[in-house]
């Protein structure tokens, strides 16, 4: 019986998504970091981003950072982008992927959650919702 309970223990703790990568950063130029709960981190080509993560650059910063959809983002300076919410279902092609652009620029290739379904993939600004639909684009938030 106790056996039983902990294998049934094991497979319940295993089900359950942890904290997975969801990105890589590709370049990082200037003054940028990455802001991971109270932590701000150095990000450079190969840092790995979570879900949460807020990506921030300076008067001389650039990021540009690939997701594990595709989907490609090119953060401009004087920026602030968080990543609210990214699942992505791998076999299914099919996810949510929500970006907040609270300052600055960021130009955005969609991957697979644009495609999968209408309003997958949605860019929040302080004064609009975009609903994304598989394009190219560019949002500019100026403060």
């Amino acid at each position: 019986m106790r056996r039983a309970i902990l294998t049934v223990l094991g497979l319940a703790i295993m089900a359950q998504p942890a904290w997975a990568e969801i990105g890589r950063i590709k370049r990082s130029v200037g003054a940028t970091t990455v802001e991971r709960g109270k932590a701000k981190l150095t990000p450079a080509p190969g840092f790995q981003l979570l879900p949460g993560d807020t990506l921030v650059t300076g008067k001389d910063g650039q990021m540009s950072l690939t997701f594990i959809d595709d989907t490609r983002f090119s953060v401009g300076p004087n920026s602030r982008i968080a990543v609210d919410d990214f699942n992505y279902d791998r076999t299914a092609q099919t996810g949510s992927f929500v970006t907040r652009v609270n300052r600055g620029s960021l130009a955005v290739v969609s991957g697979q959650i644009a495609k999968s379904k209408p309003d997958a993939m949605k860019v929040r600004t302080p004064t609009s919702l975009l609903g994304v639909r598989g394009t190219r684009f560019i949002v500019e938030v100026s403060k």
